[in-house]
């Protein structure tokens, strides 16, 4: 399964030290939504396919500059349990999946994409 989300989720470093958690959650809601939505209609597209025991999930992200970011602010946290909830992944622990997150560049269409493939713990 592929999705693509237009856009790149904020980095935690975003969140980090603030008081106010109302900006955190709303754009954690947003992201997971999004994902919810997206999977869920690529669900149907394929069938409805139970969720794997274990998948792998690649998470790339198409920044619109090349400016340095660390891989551990974007570790997929409000798109993981977006699949979750849609029933794409079983669950976000390590018992279920496999997480790879890269980076790269795309001036002009910064997105996200995530696959999910089946797989085992291998």
């Amino acid at each position: 399964m592929r999705i693509v989300l237009n856009g790149v989720p904020p980095s935690l470093n975003r969140f980090a030290g603030r008081l106010n958690g109302w900006e955190y959650r709303g754009e954690k809601e947003r992201w997971t939504s999004a994902v919810q939505w997206l999977a869920k209609r690529e669900l149907a597209r394929l069938g409805r396919p139970a969720a794997p025991d274990f998948a792998h999930v690649a998470i790339t992200y198409f920044f619109p500059d090349r400016r340095r970011r660390d891989p551990d602010n974007y570790g997929g946290k409000f798109l993981l349990d977006g699949l979750t909830k849609a029933g794409a992944i079983r669950d976000d622990s390590f018992a279920h999946i496999a997480l790879t997150v890269r980076g790269d560049t795309d001036r002009k269409r910064p997105r996200t994409e995530i696959v999910v493939t089946e797989g085992d713990k291998k």
